[in-house]
C-alpha cells in the first residue's frame, strides 16, 4: 500500500485518517463529520487497511472488540456448566465416574458425563477458549497500541485549523496573545503539572498521557493470568488431588511420581462435650447436637529410597511424623496436605464360621480382608471354604442378579462354597448382611456371621501450584492498569494565533465537565476565552 504524504510534509501510513503531525484530515468521510474521532488519534490501523490475505483475515478476526466479548461470553458460560455438579477430581473414588452421575444425579448427571462437563477444565475446547482470548487480547492491543503510541509521539504543537476547530471544546479570541497573558497561562498549566512545549508562538499543555496505556497494561495483565492458567494443565505445574488413605494404609503421595509416600497410623475425630466444654458452644450443641472439636491424620511421610521394581514393593525411607488438621497441612518439596474429610467405622474385615445346620456345631472360622480377600481357606479335617463372588457394595442389578456398585465396602456380600467331609461337592451359600440365601436349595451347611472390624478413613487434599506467582503478577499487572486508566485522564490544550485571532482547543480521553472547569480556571482573568463545549452548543441549538 502507498504511503500518504500530507500537506505538511509528513508521510503517514496508508490507513491514516488524521495526519500524526499536524492533524490534518485526510480521508474525505472525515470530512463531513462535524467533530473528530480522537479514539486512537486517527492512526492506521491494520485490522482497517488490509483484508485480503488470510493472515489479514485471522488478524481482522481476532481484533475485533465484539469477537474479543464473545469469547469471554462464551468461556462464562462454559465455565459456569462446570459447576453444576463437582468435578471428576472432587467426587470420592467409590465408582466409575459415569456411574457415579448417574446415581448421583438421574438422567441430567449422565448427559452432563457423556458431555464431557466432568473434566471441563482440562479439555482440549475449553483450553481452546482460554488460549483464544490470549489471541484475541494480543492481536487487539498492538493493533491499537502501536499505532496510538506512534500519533501521539510524532504529534506537532501547531496543529492544523480543521483539527482545532473540530475539537469538542474549541474557542476563538479576539485578544491580542500578551507576554502577561501568556505568563499566567504557563504558570497555572505548569501548577496543575501540565507539560509545555512551544512552537513559533503555539503552545501545546499536556498532562497523564500514560493513562492512555491503562487498557493495553490491563491486556498485559490478562495475558499473564491466562498463561498462569493454562500453566496449570501442564504436568507437575499444579496438582489438586484427593487421597483417601485408610489406617494403617501407605500410599503413594498423588503427584509425587512415587517419590513421596505417607501412611495414616490413626484418624483422630472429637467433638464438643456439653457438660465438659466451654459453655460458648452449648448453643450449637443443643441446636446440632454434635459439633466437631477437631478431626486430625497422624500420619508418617517416606521418601523412596531406591528405584521402584516392578511387582515389588518399593524401599522406603521415613522423614518425619506430623498429625495433619483443618488448617495445619503437611508440606513437603513444594506439595501440601490438607485435612479435608473422614469417614468413619468403615468395614475392613469380617468373619464367619462354618456351621451345620441341624446340630449347631462349628467346624472353624474365617476372616475375610474386605480390600483384599483369599479366595479360599483351608479349615483343616477336610473342612474349607472357597469365596466365589464378592460384591464390596451389593446390590441387585437391573436384571435381578447381585452386583455390586462400587469398590468400597459399604454392604458386603459373598457366595461361598463351603467343602466338607460329607458333601464333598460342595453346598453354595451367598451370605450378605442379615442375609442367608441357598440358591441351589437346601443347605446342611452354613456360614454364620462371627463380627465386624472396622477402620476410620481420612481424606488429604494434596495441592501444588507453581503457577500462582504467574497469576498473582497478571492479577496486580491488571489492577494497575485499572487504576491507570481509571483515576487519570490524558488531558491536551493547543493554544495558536492565527492572524488577529487566538484559537484554543482541548481534548480529554473522558471527564469532558473536569477539564472544562480546569481550563475555566487557567484562562481566568488573561482576556482569552476559555474551550467551550461544541457538543452542548450543538444540542441546545
Amino acid at each position: 500500500m502507498n504511503e500518504v504524504k500530507c500537506e505538511c510534509g509528513h508521510v503517514n501510513p496508508h490507513g491514516t485518517i488524521l495526519c500524526e503531525s499536524c492533524g490534518r484530515v485526510l480521508e474525505e468521510k472525515e470530512k463531513e463529520k462535524q467533530l473528530l474521532d480522537m479514539r486512537y488519534e486517527g492512526s492506521a490501523r491494520r485490522s482497517q487497511t488490509y483484508n485480503k490475505t488470510i493472515i489479514d483475515k485471522v488478524w481482522n478476526f481476532f481484533s475485533s472488540v465484539k469477537v474479543g466479548v464473545w469469547l469471554i461470553v462464551i468461556t462464562l458460560v462454559a465455565s459456569s456448566l462446570g459447576t453444576i455438579f463437582p468435578q471428576e477430581m472432587y467426587i470420592p473414588p467409590l465408582m466409575p465416574p459415569g456411574q457415579y452421575y448417574e446415581e448421583q444425579y438421574g438422567w441430567l448427571g449422565k448427559l452432563y458425563y457423556e458431555l464431557g462437563f466432568h473434566n471441563l477444565y482440562s479439555s482440549w475446547w475449553y483450553l481452546l477458549l482460554i488460549a483464544s482470548i490470549g489471541v484475541s487480547l494480543v492481536i487487539c492491543s498492538l493493533d491499537r497500541v502501536i499505532p496510538l503510541h506512534r500519533a501521539l509521539n510524532k504529534q506537532r504543537v501547531s496543529r492544523h485549523e480543521s483539527y482545532l476547530k473540530r475539537q469538542r471544546l474549541y474557542s476563538v479570541s479576539e485578544s491580542a496573545l500578551t507576554d502577561d497573558a501568556v505568563g499566567k497561562i504557563k504558570q497555572k498549566l505548569s501548577a496543575k503539572r501540565y507539560k509545555l512545549r512551544e512552537e513559533n508562538g503555539d503552545i501545546l499543555a499536556e498532562k497523564n498521557r500514560f493513562s492512555r496505556w491503562g487498557p493495553y497494561v490491563n491486556h498485559v495483565g490478562l495475558i499473564i493470568f491466562l498463561i498462569g492458567g493454562m500453566l496449570r494443565f501442564v504436568p507437575g505445574m499444579y496438582v489438586d488431588e484427593i487421597l483417601w488413605l485408610r489406617e494403617g494404609e501407605t500410599k503413594a503421595i498423588p503427584g509425587t511420581d512415587g517419590q513421596y509416600y505417607l501412611k495414616n497410623n490413626a484418624f483422630i475425630f472429637e467433638v464438643y462435650d456439653k457438660e465438659k466444654d466451654d459453655e460458648v458452644f452449648q448453643d450449637a450443641i443443643n441446636k446440632v447436637g454434635t459439633v466437631v472439636k477437631n478431626y486430625q491424620t497422624d500420619a508418617t511421610l517416606y521418601k523412596r529410597a531406591g528405584e521402584i521394581v516392578p511387582g515389588e514393593k518399593p524401599e522406603l525411607e521415613e522423614i518425619r511424623d506430623q498429625s495433619i488438621q483443618v488448617n495445619k497441612p503437611l508440606k513437603v518439596d513444594g506439595f501440601a496436605l490438607y485435612q479435608v474429610d473422614y469417614k468413619l467405622n468403615e468395614m475392613s474385615k469380617m468373619s464367619f464360621n462354618l456351621e451345620n445346620k441341624e446340630t449347631g456345631e462349628q467346624f472353624g472360622g474365617v476372616t475375610l480382608d474386605l480390600y483384599e480377600p483369599d479366595m479360599e481357606y483351608d479349615l483343616g479335617n477336610g473342612y474349607r471354604v472357597e469365596v466365589m463372588s464378592y460384591f464390596p457394595d451389593f446390590e441387585f442389578n437391573a436384571d435381578g442378579e447381585p452386583a455390586t456398585k462400587s469398590r468400597i465396602p459399604n454392604n458386603p456380600a459373598f457366595i461361598f462354597k463351603m467343602f466338607t467331609p460329607d458333601k464333598p461337592e460342595g453346598e453354595v451359600s451367598f451370605v450378605a448382611i442379615r442375609q442367608n440365601i441357598e440358591p441351589l436349595g437346601d443347605n446342611d451347611y452354613k456360614m454364620t456371621f462371627n463380627g465386624v472390624e472396622t477402620k476410620n478413613v481420612t481424606a488429604l487434599t494434596v495441592r501444588k501450584d507453581l503457577t500462582l506467582w504467574i497469576i498473582g503478577l497478571g492479577g496486580l499487572i491488571f489492577m494497575i492498569g485499572v487504576i491507570q486508566g481509571a483515576y487519570w485522564n490524558h488531558r491536551r490544550l493547543w493554544i495558536r494565533k492565527i492572524d488577529n485571532q487566538i484559537w484554543t482547543a482541548a481534548h480529554t480521553n473522558k471527564n469532558w465537565h473536569g477539564l472544562k472547569r480546569e481550563l475555566e480556571m487557567v484562562f481566568a482573568d488573561t482576556g482569552i476565552k476559555a474551550p467551550e463545549d461544541q457538543l452542548v452548543e450543538e444540542k441546545k441549538d
